[in-house]
């Protein structure tokens, strides 16, 4: 099932479409092309679906704990003994237009701020931008996207194509370093830098997904059998302790991401 059965916007372009829920983190919940869906659309967890926003920072932070000024500030660990992927994926939206959704950072973060998403869907991609915003001071950020995608579409696996000059290597608690290492065979739960091409995702001879972000880092993510996630990061795990965006009133952290596809005839790479 779901696991939200709260208000959720619909966008279609010829053959696509998309659904958006905005009790669920403001995630798309839903990307069909050609009538083929492409996303995980249900998890007992709100981690494990759709493709959701990740704000004010993504990925895991250490010890639920980071400074800023001198100050140590604690957050919900939602991963063992870590936090993970921000607040507000877990948070109520609400409709600023017909494509463009805000949301408070919440009670969890320790600074006041809002996050704004804009989803827009065309005849061939999916465009979007996401701003964290501090309302009052200075803070740290940084953020992304977790897309959860079908392993398998109509029959067909994924063939993921990706081609990374590094990766950084992870220590004893799954953390990210920045220690830069070959890229591995896999399976991954890896931060890949150095990006030699844009990723992108092929279902042979049904359609290539390519993904494009302004982001610079992409954590990849491919030890479940059902699903493989390729995540745009502003910038790597635990950046909040390490080195994170200062957002402040006026000069908000942004990112972009498009997910574009071609169908039909499409080889593996």
């Amino acid at each position: 099932m779901i696991p939200s059965s709260g208000v959720v916007v619909t966008q279609s372009v010829g053959d696509a479409s998309i659904e958006i829920d905005l009790e669920a983190g403001c995630r798309l919940a839903s990307l069909e092309v050609g009538g083929r869906q492409l996303l995980v659309t249900s998890a007992p967890s709100p981690v494990d679906w759709g493709c959701y926003p990740m704000a004010p920072y993504a990925g895991r932070v250490r010890d639920g704990r980071f400074s800023f000024r001198g100050e140590s500030h604690d957050l919900p660990r939602a991963l063992g003994e870590h936090a993970l992927h921000g607040s507000v994926f877990l948070r109520r939206w609400e409709i600023e237009s017909d494509s463009v959704f805000v949301t408070e950072l919440g009670d969890g973060w320790p600074f006041p701020g809002r996050a704004r998403q804009e989803i827009r869907l065309s005849a061939d991609r999916v465009d979007l931008r996401l701003e964290v915003h501090s309302t009052m001071g200075a803070m740290p950020a940084s953020c992304g996207w977790h897309p959860w995608f079908r392993r398998t579409v109509e029959g067909v696996a994924a063939v993921l194509d990706i081609h990374a000059g590094f990766m950084y290597q992870r220590d004893d608690a799954g953390i990210t370093t920045r220690q830069r290492r070959p890229v591995a065979p896999g399976p991954l739960d890896d931060c890949l830098g150095g990006m030699l091409r844009n990723p992108a995702i092929i279902w042979p001879d049904l359609l290539r997904l390519e993904l494009e972000s302004s982001c610079e880092v992409w954590v990849v993510y491919t030890e479940r059998d059902h699903a493989l996630c390729v995540e745009p990061q502003s910038a790597p795990p635990d950046a909040l302790n390490r080195d994170p965006f200062l957002v402040e009133p006026g000069r908000p952290l942004v990112a972009e991401f498009t997910m574009r596809w071609l169908q039909g005839g499409i080889p593996a790479p």
